[in-house]
């Protein structure tokens, strides 16, 4: 049988742009989420609860829509990239990126020789694939964070490795290294951040942000190609409008 397609790395390669949702963590709400038709379902083991244990369940929902499984690491060790990708992830989001050598380390760890030093063993996404070891590299996919001033001030070294598909402007922790905690919307903030995506959008690589529904067309106007987003606002907002909508305190 052929290897499972990566749809997020294809649609990136045809130069579309892709949903990502973040803040489902049970195989059963990427059920529920299935035929909303988004791209890709964002794990997190940095932030949040899932762990290697989790990762054979919470992909094969992902796979049963189609849907990319991709996770946020807690660490760039080349280890546990390709642990995550051994238990069945097609994509690796790895934190704090900040140099070429840090870019080029997820490399390394994530892709099979000649790319890379992927230790070989058959992924569940290679399961009675033919040839996997030959194809795995094209359907495994890793994104960055560009979350620290010193990345940004990195940034040109650091688009010039090969091999990551999504470069990721994450808002928060830029705030933070930039002495500005919690003031997304400082002014200096905002021009860092966008100064960032357009030298991404300008160097011919992919782009992504975290969005919301206030801003998500603003940053794909900007050429943003992966838009991730989080469930946690459409909860708070669809209970606020229940609660509204019944004239409850």
């Amino acid at each position: 049988m052929p290897i499972r397609p990566n749809r997020t790395k294809q649609k990136l390669a045809a130069g579309e742009t892709v949903c990502c949702v973040s803040g489902l963590t049970d195989p059963e709400d990427i059920d529920r989420f299935g035929p909303a038709g988004f791209d890709a379902v964002w794990l997190e083991g940095e932030h949040g609860p899932v762990d290697f244990r989790d990762i054979g369940d919470l992909t094969r929902a992902c796979d049963l829509w189609g849907m990319t499984s991709i996770m946020r690491i807690n660490q760039n060790e080349q280890a546990i990239v390709y642990r995550a990708l051994d238990r069945g992830v097609q994509g690796i989001v790895v934190p704090h990126v900040n140099t070429k050598a840090e870019a080029e380390n997820v490399v390394a760890g994530g892709k099979f020789s000649p790319v890379g030093q992927r230790g070989l063993f058959t992924s569940r996404q290679g399961y009675g694939v033919e040839n996997y070891f030959d194809n795995a590299n094209d359907q495994t996919m890793f994104i960055v964070l560009i979350e620290d001033i010193i990345a940004v001030n990195n940034l040109d070294e650091i688009l010039e490795v090969d091999n990551i598909d999504v470069f990721f402007v994450a808002p928060s922790d830029l705030a933070a290294s930039m002495n500005l905690i919690g003031q997304l919307d400082h002014p200096d903030v905002v021009a860092t951040r966008e100064a960032a995506i357009k030298k991404i959008v300008e160097s011919g690589r992919a782009a992504g942000t975290l969005t919301s529904n206030d801003n998500v067309a603003h940053f794909t106007n900007m050429g943003v190609r992966f838009v991730m987003t989080s469930v946690g606002p459409w909860i708070d907002t669809g209970a606020a409008d229940f609660k509204s909508a019944g004239g409850i305190a």
